[in-house]
């Protein structure tokens, strides 16, 4: 063989293993990256079960029990008979004011009483001035009573603000919460009932037309995650609250054996069981579609694929009841599901597989000619 023929041998062969190296290139960059390939139809068979619906919501743990009391009388302090973290019963003494003055006025009252009915009450004038002296005693022993300061209800004091020799003035109010919508944080005292506990948190508009009065539920604990804490619906809001346009609604939960170290003002998210049903045929949630409000379900009879209207109930997160339109052990077809055979190979963003090129704008530059 000549040396031409050689080389004209030589580089036909050449010309063919480059053909077929880019081919096989051209497969792999362009016939498998980012290509899915269908997978066969995946099914699950229709069985019983249980199935529940349920609404999910997060909120803050709170007493249901919270007051703040203040003196309803002027004067200085001269007894604060608890501390933070004191147990009390309701009427029990927390505090006193010196009451000599107070004493003053309910004597001087008594001795105005006193003339007045000595005086008789014969004439209109005089029954007046009688009435306006038991008035007056009444409001100088209520004043006096005042510069004792009570505890509002069962609870745990929180807070006290004052102390010893304070001047105090009159502010007659004893603010409290009985329920987890508001909470008393200020005032000489604040007793909080850290027993018995609720949940209050927030639910949208279209999930609270489900809620109702004794509902089970489910609550997690942000900081106790391994203790999740049974509670029940106790209270529903009538009127929402709206922020950012969105509208939501708020709900009380009250806690069953809360754990040891619970405390007001951690965070927690709720699970509500809103429908149940117990040993019912369903199928996986992801296998009903439902248009118009009829729902069907694709069924795979002998290889083929068939579309079947059901009747549906409770619809959990992952299965839903179906109450006529299939049987037990009826095979529903799920989504389908693809897979890549090169998932692992990404292009270099904003560039094309195999132009070496970039968007510009709407438009490509190209670099690889």
């Amino acid at each position: 063989m000549t040396r031409r023929r050689r080389s004209l041998v030589i580089n036909g062969l050449l010309v063919v293993v480059l053909l077929g190296a880019g081919v096989a290139g051209y497969l792999v960059f362009f016939g498998s990256s980012g290509s899915a390939q269908p997978t066969a139809a995946r099914t699950a068979a229709a069985a019983n079960r249980d199935v529940s619906e349920v609404v999910t919501a997060s909120g803050t743990v709170q007493s249901s029990f919270s007051a703040a009391a203040s003196f309803g009388a002027s004067g200085t302090v001269t007894e604060i008979n608890v501390k933070v973290g004191d147990v009390v019963t309701k009427g029990q003494q927390l505090a006193k004011l010196d009451p000599t003055q107070a004493q003053l006025q309910v004597d001087i009252a008594q001795g105005n009483l006193n003339a007045a009915l000595d005086k008789g009450t014969g004439t209109t004038a005089l029954l007046t001035a009688y009435r306006q002296a038991q008035l007056a005693l009444q409001q100088a022993k209520d004043t006096l009573a005042a510069t004792t300061l009570t505890a509002p209800g069962d609870g745990t004091i929180t807070s006290v603000t004052g102390s010893v020799g304070q001047k105090v003035g009159s502010s007659n109010t004893t603010s409290s919460s009985t329920t987890s919508t508001t909470t008393t944080t200020s005032g000489f005292v604040v007793v909080t009932d850290l027993k018995n506990l609720v949940l209050h948190a927030n639910v949208s508009e279209s999930d609270v037309s489900k809620l109702k009065a004794d509902q089970a539920a489910t609550v997690t604990v942000n900081a106790m995650q391994s203790q999740p804490v049974q509670a029940k619906v106790t209270q529903v809001d009538l009127t929402p609250t709206t922020a950012n346009n969105v509208v939501q609604y708020g709900v009380t939960l009250t806690l069953t054996s809360p754990p040891e170290g619970l405390r007001p003002g951690q965070s927690a998210s709720v699970e509500i069981t809103v429908a149940g049903a117990t040993g019912v045929l369903a199928v996986p949630a992801a296998a009903v579609q439902t248009v118009n409000g009829e729902s069907s379900v694709q069924v795979l009879e002998n290889g083929a694929e068939t579309r079947k209207t059901v009747e549906v109930g409770v619809r959990g997160d992952q299965y839903v009841e179906i109450k006529s339109g299939l049987s037990a052990g009826e095979e529903v077809v799920l989504p389908q599901v693809t897979t890549s055979t090169n998932q692992n190979r990404q292009q270099p963003a904003g560039q094309f597989p195999g132009t070496g090129g970039q968007r510009n704008g709407g438009g490509f530059t190209g670099t690889g000619r």
